[in-house]
C-alpha cells in the first residue's frame, strides 16, 4: 500500500490551508494581541482553539461533504464564539480576538478543495483568496489598534479619602497620576470606609495595562460592585 493511499484526496490542500490559518492566527495573537495585553494564558488559549476548531470543522464537513452546508460551520462558530470560562470572566478585547480566531479557523476549514475544470478555471477557494481575506482582517485590526486610544482601568484602594470629594477631583487625579505614573482619564468612587480611611476607586487611564492582577485581587463584591 502506497503512502498516498492512506490519506484522502485533497488532504495536502487541507494542510496548506491549515498552515496558512495557523500562521495568520498566530501572527494576530502574537503581534497584535500579546504585544499589548501580555496575557500568556489567552495566548495559549487562542492558538490551541484555532488548531482544534480547524480540524473539528474539517472532519465534520468530511463526514458527508456532499450534503454539508454552511449551517454546520455557523453552528460550530456560534458555539465556540460564545464560549465562556467559569474560572474568570473574559474581557471584551479578549472576547473579540477569540471571535476573530474562531471565524478565521472556520473560514479556512470550510474552504472548498482546490481543482481545475476542463476549461482551466480554478474550482474551490484558492490560497490566494484565503490570504486576501486574512489580509483584510489583519489590516482592520491594525488600523483600530493603532488609531484608537486604548483606555483601561484598575481598582485602587485609596487612603486619602479627603480627596474623594467632587470639588477636589482635580487634586485626586493629580495625586493618582503622581503615584501611579499614568495619564488618568477618569475616576469612579465606590465604597468609602471612614474607620480605616480607605476608599475603593476605579481609575481609568490611557495605556496598554495588564488586567490579570486586577482580576486576581480578592476584594468583597460590595466594595466595587457599583464602580
Amino acid at each position: 500500500m502506497m503512502l498516498q493511499d492512506l490519506y484522502s484526496a485533497g488532504f495536502g490542500d487541507t494542510l496548506v490551508r491549515f498552515l496558512l490559518c495557523l500562521l495568520v492566527n498566530w501572527g494576530i495573537v502574537h503581534f497584535l494581541y500579546f504585544r499589548k495585553a501580555k496575557r500568556r494564558d489567552f495566548y495559549f488559549t487562542f492558538v490551541i482553539i484555532s488548531v482544534a476548531i480547524f480540524f473539528l470543522v474539517y472532519l465534520m464537513m468530511g463526514m458527508d461533504r456532499g450534503k454539508a452546508t454552511m449551517g454546520v460551520g455557523l453552528g460550530l462558530f456560534g458555539i465556540f464564539s460564545i464560549m465562556r470560562y467559569r474560572t474568570d470572566s473574559m474581557p471584551v478585547r479578549e472576547m473579540t480576538y477569540l471571535f476573530v480566531v474562531v471565524c478565521l479557523s472556520v473560514v479556512h476549514a470550510m474552504a472548498d478543495q482546490i481543482g481545475i475544470d476542463d476549461r482551466g478555471k480554478i474550482l474551490g477557494t484558492s490560497p490566494l483568496e484565503l490570504a486576501t481575506i486574512d489580509v483584510i482582517v489583519i489590516v482592520c485590526i491594525v488600523i483600530f489598534e493603532q488609531f484608537l486610544k486604548v483606555e483601561t482601568s484598575k481598582l485602587v484602594q485609596y487612603d486619602r479619602i479627603e480627596l474623594v470629594k467632587e470639588r477636589r477631583r482635580k487634586e485626586l487625579i493629580a495625586d493618582l497620576e503622581e503615584r501611579l505614573e499614568i495619564k488618568v482619564t477618569g475616576v469612579k468612587v465606590g465604597a468609602v470606609d471612614f474607620l480605616r480611611d480607605m476608599a475603593m476607586l476605579r481609575v481609568y487611564y490611557e495605556g496598554d495595562g495588564d488586567k490579570e492582577i486586577d482580576n486576581k485581587i480578592k476584594i468583597k463584591n460590595s466594595d466595587y460592585a457599583n464602580i
